[in-house]
């Protein structure tokens, strides 16, 4: 999809908007639209108090025009949000008469929709006051706006809880036994980068100790912890209980509440490493099947079946967590309707406190056709997170966390299940923003919290572990900001 500005600098609003609508369509700003294009044609013009934004959306020789209009505020901050609302619903006006589906999450773009909900409840709008904004200017579907609602309100609660010190701990694990075909995320399989596990480990207890010294001069609390991946127990069972031995004597750990590894995948977790994983008070365990059909588990490059699920669940739930996830992926390559019901199904019967239910994502590289392809998967998709809401709801679950990512299969979401009293704390905390979650690992991106709940601050880790290896004293000198930050929080409260 090519378009045209007039009037803005930044047009990330624009591309927001039209990923949203048209995801098999990469975004491209041009100057001049050629006669018989597919197009939209964005201006924006200040006029008195107010800001005139007119879109024009060409496709297949029809034209649709709108125009909104924005107040202008002293407040600049205030004035561009205003703008960039009243920019995005003008280009979904002008757009969606052209769809073949309307988005279920309307003209909301971003990917926290419950953290928008929360903010609007926090202004002292009731839930149905929320529910009926979303529909009436944002046109989110029934579904998705309560989906939105809950976890909000579930949000809400969590945030009256926490203390201005309270923080999180991530720690990340960049390694797997091989790379599953969907993944996104910064990891490497072990054949081509094995090698650096060791020294990978070296670095991080040495980023965790400085990093607990740290805490302890700013005087912050730990409230929750989440070693995830990659695939933390890609780890040999000594190498987790050497990080697991330095997470204990860097980190005050007496205020935590939960401490949660990201087991995995199956062919990688044993007894041994579960029971190492216990001794140290991990009392929070992911064990991700992703499909229990064994065709698409090979499809999409894992190298487990759905039996060795099973089996490693059942040695999981001997050594007794207190909480026990299982993720799974609608839109898997292979996956039917019918092999995903069997699949949430199986993961009913087995009892788990929490199940996640992913929607495919499209990598962020990926070309036009692994995008169209993905899109193409709407009414699929549709069809097995409806099947997944039936079925959990029935069963006694409950919807607690959600995101959104770009280019998901139908522009869905991911979202957290759970038995009541069985949230993830972790999850919530860092989705919604209600705290400062403190990263290390190669990739971590610390995020210090304004006392606004508003400003954050970042402190970005070396993304790949080879780069990070070779960096301590540069990570460690950057961890140094968590010190100015807890001074500012302290003199503001």
């Amino acid at each position: 999809m090519i378009y045209t500005v007039q009037g803005l600098e930044n047009d990330h609003p624009i591309r927001d908007m039209l990923l949203n609508l048209f995801p098999a369509e990469l975004p491209e700003r041009t100057e001049l639209i050629p006669e018989g294009t597919d197009a939209i044609g964005v201006s924006v013009e200040p006029i008195g108090m107010e800001t005139c934004i007119r879109v024009c959306c060409i496709r297949d020789g029809r034209q649709i025009c709108t125009q909104k209009r924005a107040p202008r505020y002293d407040d600049p901050a205030q004035t561009k949000r205003a703008q960039t609302h009243a920019l995005k619903l003008a280009i979904y006006d002008a757009a969606v008469p052209f769809l073949d589906h309307v988005p279920e999450w309307g003209a909301l773009t971003g990917v926290r929709p419950a953290k928008f909900a929360r903010g609007f409840m926090e202004k002292g709008y009731s839930p149905a006051q929320v529910a009926q904004l979303m529909t009436d200017t944002y046109h989110v579907s029934a579904a998705r706006r309560a989906l939105a609602i809950r976890s909000a309100g579930i949000a809400l609660d969590c945030k009256n809880k926490l203390q201005p010190n309270d923080i999180s701990i991530y720690i990340g694990i960049p390694f797997c036994p091989s790379r599953c075909s969907y993944c996104s995320f910064v990891s490497h399989a072990i054949e081509k980068a094995g090698k650096l596990m060791a020294a990978y480990l070296d670095t991080l207890c040495g980023e965790i100790v400085h990093t607990g010294e740290i805490l302890r001069q700013a005087g912050l609390r730990i409230v929750s912890m989440y070693i995830g991946g990659g695939t933390p127990t890609t780890l040999s069972a000594e190498q987790l209980e050497r990080l697991l031995s330095t997470v204990r004597g860097a980190f005050d750990l007496s205020a935590m509440e939960e401490f949660t590894v990201e087991a995995g995948r199956p062919d990688t977790i044993t007894e041994e490493k579960l029971r190492v994983l216990r001794q140290y008070n991990v009392d929070r365990i992911s064990i991700n099947p992703q499909s229990m059909n064994d065709a698409v588990l090979v499809a999409i490059g894992r190298h487990h079946s759905a039996q060795q699920v099973l089996d490693t669940y059942e040695i999981a739930r001997k050594i007794s967590f207190h909480a026990i996830n299982m993720d799974t992926i609608a839109g898997l390559d292979g996956d039917t309707p019918e092999s995903f019901a069997h699949t949430i199904d199986m993961l009913i019967s087995l009892n788990p406190e929490n199940i996640t239910v992913h929607t495919l994502a499209a990598k962020r590289g990926a070309d036009r056709h692994d995008r169209t392809q993905n899109a193409e998967k709407q009414d699929t998709v549709r069809q097995m997170l409806d099947i997944a809401s039936k079925k959990l709801t029935a069963a006694g679950y409950a919807p607690y966390y959600l995101y959104r990512q770009k280019f998901m299969a139908g522009g869905f979401e991911n979202v957290g299940w759970c038995r009541l009293g069985y949230e993830c704390k972790y999850n919530i905390y860092m989705m919604e923003e209600l705290q400062t979650i403190v990263s290390l690992g190669a990739g971590g991106v610390t995020k210090l919290l304004g006392t606004d709940g508003q400003k954050i601050r970042r402190i970005n880790n070396p993304k790949y572990p080879y780069e990070y290896n070779v960096s301590l004293e540069k990570i460690n000198a950057g961890k140094q900001a968590i010190l100015e930050w807890a001074a500012q929080i302290k003199q503001q409260t």
